[in-house]
């Protein structure tokens, strides 16, 4: 398969803007991957759902064709499920899901 994981865990927007986003959207568009999934993770689930900027990024990367996936046990941790939800991101627990991915040697990049 070739599909990326990407599992944002990072709370800082330089890293977001210049890494997460930028390489999410050409690993699309220049076709060095066919599939493209963030994983958002712990407190990178507030820094989407309090940052105006960072919610833009969200879009253009859904807009690009990246899916992304958000643990729902952080988001309501930080209670900004709701908030996720209406981005439109597919908000659920994620533990069995990464699990899974792991166990079936999808690659995963860790930010």
């Amino acid at each position: 398969m070739d599909k990326l994981n990407i599992l944002w865990t990072t709370t800082n927007k330089d890293t977001v803007l210049n890494m997460i986003s930028m390489y999410s959207i050409n690993a699309l568009s220049k076709g060095w991957w066919k599939q493209v999934n963030i994983i958002v993770w712990g407190e990178s689930a507030k820094l989407i759902a309090e940052d105006d900027q960072i919610q833009l990024e969200v879009q253009k990367m859904r807009t690009a064709g990246v899916t992304i996936e958000a643990c729902r046990a952080c988001a309501d941790r930080y209670g900004v499920s709701a908030i996720l939800e209406k981005l439109e991101l597919d908000v659920k627990y994620m533990g069995e899901s990464l699990t899974t991915y792991i166990k079936s040697d999808e690659k995963i990049l860790t930010l």
